[in-house]
């Protein structure tokens, strides 16, 4: 028997990813509203055929595939880039998720060497591209680039490092686990934007909001060649029709509230700064994606913020980010659902009291 969960309960919270709206039951109940009793659990009218179809669609490519993790599909498409090109090179800023957050997997599993492309701190440019000596197979943009912030670079200089990148012999992949939010800053249809790469991953669960699961979209001939390493590395589920229902629910339901949460995360930030004892950043944020510098040093917030959490039930960020300066700390809002129920005035409010419980620990 599992120990009881001793945690206290979240009612509120800034952290796009909290319980709150994820409850097992109101999940359930929500996606036996958008499916019949005759809907068929696989085959070509289920809903993984059916999410395949659509994704495809809306980015413009010719296929599109299913897979469990977004871990998984990026590797993937890298590793066909690369062996295509009989090149085990790929090039991406020096934060890409393969580097941070993946165990070199791109390594170790498939054999491949990173470049990391220009300062850690800010945008990967055309020059930081054109200064690696070495053949790649593929660079990778990741929009936005979420360790930064949330930036993005402007669409003009977008443009010239595809170019850049493609006159050098190398495929253009797309880390698009937010493309459903970048897309709101370059206000440009998504089949123009997916356009630019020769393959494309989407999250299924980020902004979305669904329970697992990624698309890897592109021509018919790769996506055919993914399908193969998917069954290889164990992704060919044959029950993921649940997580291809959440994530056209998230499709029908949420993409369209995307700008919506551009504004509201630009009028929070906007109000921070005002404020002028955290700072948002960038500023203004060009996604509902921004990162909140504090302060403060990252043990003494999270002990302010796991009192808040106690005492009001109010939870304002899944992890803290430790900085160079260890007086100083951040953390990432994503605006979604969750922090659509605050207010700026009220975030301002929540962050002076965490910053002052911090300074007086």
């Amino acid at each position: 028997m599992s120990a009881p969960d001793t945690r206290p309960p979240i009612r509120r919270s800034l952290f796009a990813h909290a319980p709150i709206r994820l409850n097992p039951q109101a999940v359930l109940r929500d996606l036996l509203e958008r499916v019949d009793a005759d809907t068929p659990p696989s085959g070509p009218d289920g809903p993984v055929a059916q999410l395949e179809r659509r994704v495809a669609t809306l980015l413009g490519k010719e296929a599109a595939l299913f897979f469990p993790t977004g871990t998984m599909t990026q590797q993937v498409a890298l590793r066909i880039h690369a062996q295509r090109r009989n090149v085990p090179a790929f090039a991406a800023h020096p934060q890409t998720h393969l580097e941070a957050w993946e165990a070199q997997g791109y390594q170790v599993v498939h054999g491949l060497r990173f470049h990391p492309a220009g300062d850690r701190h800010r945008l990967m440019t055309g020059a930081d591209i054109e200064t690696i000596g070495e053949p790649l197979a593929a660079v990778l943009w990741e929009l936005p680039q979420r360790d930064i912030g949330g930036l993005l670079p402007e669409w003009d200089d977008l443009l010239a490092q595809v170019e850049t990148a493609r006159a050098g012999g190398a495929a253009t992949h797309l880390d698009g686990a937010r493309l459903w939010e970048a897309q709101t800053y370059y206000r440009r249809p998504f089949d123009e934007i997916a356009d630019l790469f020769d393959t494309v991953y989407v999250s299924l669960y980020k902004a979305l909001q669904g329970v697992r699961g990624a698309i890897l979209a592109g021509d018919a001939a790769t996506i055919a060649e993914a399908a193969v390493w998917r069954t290889r590395l164990g992704g060919a589920i044959h029950d993921a029709w649940p997580l291809a229902l959440a994530a056209l629910a998230g499709l029908d339901t949420l993409l369209p509230r995307m700008p919506a949460y551009r504004e509201h995360a630009i009028a929070i930030a906007a109000a921070i700064n005002a404020d002028g004892l955290a700072l948002a950043w960038p500023d203004p944020p060009q996604t509902p994606m921004f990162h909140v510098h504090l302060p403060a040093g990252p043990a003494a917030v999270e002990r302010a913020a796991a009192a808040m959490l106690a005492e009001h039930g109010v939870q304002l960020f899944g992890r803290i980010r430790s900085a160079p300066d260890p007086t100083r700390s951040s953390f990432e809002v994503s605006v979604h659902e969750n922090a659509m129920d605050f207010t700026p005035a009220e975030v301002v409010d929540l962050l002076r009291e965490l910053v002052l419980r911090a300074v007086r620990d």
